[in-house]
């Protein structure tokens, strides 16, 4: 499919240049030819279809799905192992978590903010990255006190 768009778009070039006299649309259509490929890893399956990636890649950056903590304890012990799943993640991924420019974090309750901030303290380096915090509306999904989401560069 993506290469039949693709040989559209070509052809509309290339329409567009033989009408204008302008090497534009071949060099235009050259460079969709050489866009990159998103690249996916750790592909989460449900009944055998794929649901969604552990990470996907484009270019120089890598996004980073929402990992949780799905055992019994409390706030800093989930947010600590969801760093660590991120920290995995973006390792797989070839960032680190130095590289990451923005953070989603979900609480199931906002009165576990301070406590998740101490934990997430200091796990990006000196510079952090950016961050947006809410509480949801009806619990983090499978029961996690906390999930976190990235976007970094490799």
């Amino acid at each position: 499919m993506k290469t039949e768009r693709r040989s559209i778009l070509k052809k509309l070039f290339a329409s567009v240049a033989g009408v204008t006299g302008l090497g534009i649309a071949s060099s235009q259509a050259k460079a969709l030819e050489a866009a990159p490929e998103k690249e996916v890893g750790n592909v989460v399956n449900h009944q055998d279809v794929p649901l969604f990636s552990g990470h996907t890649k484009f270019n120089n950056m890598v996004f980073i799905a929402g990992k949780g903590a799905h055992f019994e304890g409390d706030i800093t012990a989930h947010t600590k192992h969801v760093l660590d799943e991120l920290e995995k993640e973006l390792i797989a991924a070839g960032s680190s978590m130095s590289k990451v420019l923005k953070c989603s974090v979900f609480l199931h309750d906002l009165n576990d903010y301070k406590a998740m901030n101490e934990a997430y303290k200091g796990r990006f380096g000196d510079k952090p990255p950016v961050r947006t915090t809410v509480a949801v509306y009806g619990g983090v999904p499978g029961n996690s006190l906390v999930e976190i989401d990235c976007i970094a560069y490799i």
